[in-house]
């Protein structure tokens, strides 16, 4: 039989591993692995030279019950998840399926001109198109030259003529 010496330190590591990934899994990650939260939904934002679009995961919603305000550089979408009923007979195995208010408040790179936006709500996907605002879009600005001074022009004549004078 062999002896085996303990080492307290590699138990201290592994304690601290598993603290490490609790943490991480309660507060740095919310939601992954473990379904949704009832207020989370998933954003891609993107934009082009006119226009801020955004795509929203909202499985389930219908549009009636989604809310989208846009005051300066904040986009607000926030609504209400309606939950199914309760079950009165037999007991629930897992239930992951959420109910309550849902809200996200994102900053946008620049203002946008929210009187002409956008929303087209499809298969669970909130698609907004939000134009950029007339002060933010770039600008090709012409560049003129000063008037300048156009010098006499001379006669072939009277090249030769000051040619045959000054020789």
């Amino acid at each position: 039989m062999t002896m085996q010496r303990w080492d307290p330190w590699a138990d201290m590591l592994s304690l601290r591993e598993a603290m490490g990934r609790l943490l991480e899994d309660s507060y740095v990650r919310p939601g992954v692995g473990g379904g949704t939260m009832a207020g989370s939904m998933a954003l891609d934002v993107y934009e082009d030279a006119d226009n801020i679009e955004v795509d929203a995961s909202l499985p389930g919603m219908r549009p009636e019950d989604v809310d989208i305000t846009v005051q300066g550089d904040t986009l607000v979408i926030k609504g209400q998840r309606k939950g199914s009923a309760e079950r009165k007979q037999g007991n629930y195995l897992m239930r992951e399926h959420r109910s309550g208010q849902f809200y996200r408040a994102i900053q946008l790179p620049v203002q946008v001109d929210a009187d002409q936006a956008r929303a087209n709500f499809e298969n669970g996907i909130l698609h907004l198109t939000l134009p950029k605002a007339a002060s933010t879009r770039p600008r090709t600005i012409p560049v003129t030259g000063s008037q300048s001074v156009q010098a006499p022009q001379v006669k072939s004549g009277e090249a030769n003529d000051g040619q045959a004078n000054g020789g």
